[in-house]
């Protein structure tokens, strides 16, 4: 709780304490009137001093002004009859008592983005004259070895250099399990070092880091309004004016009509008592309030789960997805090449592999990181005499024999015979002497959350998923096939995916909203283009991110079904506050204008329905059930 709510709490506390003496001390006239003034200034000074600056600011139409002409005018009529100072009193406490709920609302829902906020790192260690220095991270440069020590945050994006350790990237990507890294990795800045000591060399400055960016983001997110807070925003600024006038007119015009047609008394108090009432029941806070607050604790409660939100907008319209578009190499599939098959001929598997490697290790191309990966720690031949035959292969002499390594066009100018079958995958054959020796198979592996977010998907009710992708039809229909896509479009261009967007953007429903999930620099103008555009954070690439309008910060497809949950049951709140508002507001107007309501039905249409209206909107941050 913050000191202003907890000033306020007590102010509340003493008013209501007050009020409950009162009932019991009998006075009356000026001394009756004096003592009830203590505790409405106690309560409302606040409330008084804004109404009157807004007057003075030429603004005078807000929930202040409201709750002030109500309470002062219920005072004066008190006075006037020697009435009941307890309404006006109590308007004003009970207000108060909304604000208050409100106030700790926003921070409840603050609190998820204040723990986000706990990732960015205070400094950076380098080492001066073998001792670890603090520093400031702005002033890392690229390229510069830190040490990062157990418990301490990761400052800054890079490779681990040296050591071996376990991250907690909870804060990132809301998941609990640990990350093991060993030197050769890459880590990203806002995880907590739990155990070993890590040398990092940095491959970003500290302000295009993972951590900044993400701060950045959720910092901004509130900049941009969804449809439905717009509308309320307006539909406040225009509806405020017209209540004031309509209790002015309901305060003037049914006297003269008395007077000057009926020819009966005026009964001024009396309609003015119903003007003040119908002034208390007319405050919009609980639109105004619920409404961003709904917004605004689904983006927290997001955010907490790895789900990074840029704007309310974002979130709105994701409610409504109907189409989902994925990028495959990197989004739907891990995008790293691994071995998952040897074929060895007239030799041994463990020659077959020897051979290839020895061939590839020096070459920086994915197949061959994945065929070295596979034979780690093992000691290969010496290579001499490489030679990179672009688009085909590589040919060496190894142990004083000709080995050739690459596709089945290499193998025929070398003189060498294969035959291929149907097989899933990059084909990599190996020759010995002009003598096959056999194919090995890589393969790009499906991540583990793609399956389960594809039935997801399906399960919500999204009717169309479709898959675009560069990569070869016999890979794409299998990995298509395997993970339950709809539809699948490949050996695409850049170029061609924007324009099969484009195509799916103008055949789908008007209501509907196509999402686009990529990770790479090629996916960033459909990404663009898209209603929403969803990237992979961890592993995703600046470009993706800067484009994309949410960021799922594990890589985890499994996520967007989470997050489109997230959505439809904020904007389901935000209609349920919208309709159970506007509902009781009316209700309560019309008995208000016929003198039906008396100002403790009108404390209940503005604060009681506030407070039911905020404390539903709080629920956005409960994501148990989702």
């Amino acid at each position: 709780m913050t000191k202003k709510q907890k000033n306020n709490l007590i102010r509340i506390i003493i008013t209501s304490v007050f009020m409950i003496l009162l009932l019991f001390i009998p006075a009356a006239g000026i001394v009756r009137f004096v003592l009830y003034l203590i505790p409405y200034i106690i309560i409302g000074y606040d409330i008084l001093i804004k109404a009157v600056k807004g007057i003075i600011n030429f603004q005078p139409f807000d929930e202040c002004f409201l709750m002030s002409i109500a309470t002062v005018g219920a005072i004066t009529i008190a006075v006037i009859t020697d009435g009941d100072y307890l309404e006006a009193v109590a308007v004003m406490l009970f207000y108060q008592i909304g604000e208050w709920f409100q106030s700790y609302a926003v921070g409840k829902s603050r609190k998820n983005i204040s723990e986000l906020m706990d990732i960015r790192p205070d400094y950076a260690n380098i080492e001066e004259n073998g001792e670890l220095v603090r520093v400031d991270p702005d002033d890392i440069e690229v390229g510069s070895i830190i040490t990062v020590l157990p418990g301490e945050k990761i400052p800054i994006d890079g490779i681990v250099v040296e050591g071996t350790s376990v991250l907690d990237t909870a804060a990132l990507t809301g998941e609990s399990i640990p990350r093991n890294v060993n030197k050769g990795d890459e880590i990203i800045s806002g995880c907590i070092n739990k155990s070993g000591m890590l040398k990092i060399e940095t491959t970003k400055e500290f302000e295009d880091s993972t951590v900044s960016k993400i701060l950045d983001l959720v910092e901004n997110a509130s900049s941009k309004k969804s449809r439905s807070e717009n509308y309320i925003s307006k539909f406040a600024s225009v509806y405020t004016p017209i209540v004031v006038f309509s209790a002015l007119a309901l305060a003037v015009i049914p006297p003269l009509i008395n007077i000057i047609i009926l020819s009966e008394p005026a009964s001024w108090f009396n309609w003015i008592y119903r003007a003040l009432t119908f002034l208390v029941i007319s405050c919009p806070c609980a639109l105004v309030i619920s409404i961003p607050l709904s917004f605004f604790a689904g983006i927290g409660g997001a955010s907490h789960e790895g789900v990074l939100i840029k704007g309310s907008n974002y979130l709105e319209r994701l409610s409504k997805a109907g189409v989902i578009v994925f990028d495959k190499t990197g989004t739907l599939t891990k995008g790293v090449f691994e071995i998952t098959e040897i074929i060895p001929q007239n030799t041994s598997e463990y020659e077959l592999i020897k051979y290839a490697a020895a061939a590839e290790q020096y070459s920086n191309h994915p197949i061959a990181q994945s065929i070295k990966k596979y034979v780690e720690n093992t000691d290969l031949p010496i290579a001499e005499n490489i030679q990179e035959v672009a688009g085909l292969g590589i040919m060496a002499n190894i142990s004083g024999r000709q080995v050739c390594v690459g596709n089945k066009k290499l193998m025929k100018n070398s003189g060498v015979e294969v035959q291929e079958n149907e097989t899933i995958g990059t084909i990599i054959h190996v020759s010995v002497d002009g003598k096959y020796y056999g194919k090995i198979i890589i393969s790009d592996t499906i991540k583990e959350g793609t399956r389960i977010a594809l039935n997801e998907l399906k399960k919500m009710g999204i009717k169309q998923t479709v898959m675009l992708t560069g990569d070869n039809k016999k890979i794409a229909d299998h990995v298509a096939s395997e993970i339950g896509i709809s539809s699948v479009y490949s050996e695409l261009l850049p170029s061609d995916k924007v324009t099969k967007t484009e195509v799916l953007l103008q055949s789908k429903q008007k209501e509907e909203t196509l999402v686009f999930v990529g990770d790479g620099v090629n996916d960033a103008p459909v990404l663009s283009i898209a209603d929403i555009g969803i990237s992979m954070g961890a592993m995703g690439s600046d470009a993706a991110i800067e484009a994309s309008d949410i960021v799922l910060m594990d890589d985890d497809p499994g996520k967007i079904p989470k997050a489109i949950k997230i959505s439809k049951k904020c904007m389901r709140i935000v209609n349920q506050n919208i309709w159970f508002s506007i509902g009781v507001k009316m209700v309560c107007l019309i008995l208000g204008a016929v003198g039906l309501a008396n100002m403790w039905i009108a404390v209940f249409a503005d604060v009681g329905v506030m407070v039911i209206a905020v404390l539903n909107a709080i629920r956005c941050l409960s994501l148990k059930k989702i």
